[in-house]
């Protein structure tokens, strides 16, 4: 009896994990966009950028923008668009 429910609980869970992997296909068709939203437009990102460029201190520029200081240095490690 075990046995029987452990296979329809397994065959569900493929299911589910099909129609997950679906749906954020279609999704991603779509261009929804996935995850957190950023924190800094991209304008501020690149002022941001500018700030650390030109030997602004890590801090200073973590309490202009209000952030982490690991935003910063994620933002300043993003490859610049061309």
């Amino acid at each position: 009896m075990m046995a029987v429910f452990g296979g329809i609980a397994e065959f569900e869970w493929f299911l589910v994990l099909t129609r997950t992997q679906e749906g954020q296909e279609t999704a991603q068709a779509r261009q929804v966009a996935f995850g957190r939203p950023s924190k800094l437009r991209d304008d501020q990102k690149e002022i941001a950028r500018d700030f650390v460029n030109s030997c602004q201190k890590i801090s200073a520029v973590k309490r202009t923008f209000n952030v982490n200081p690991d935003t910063i240095y994620r933002y300043r490690n993003e490859k610049q668009p061309l």
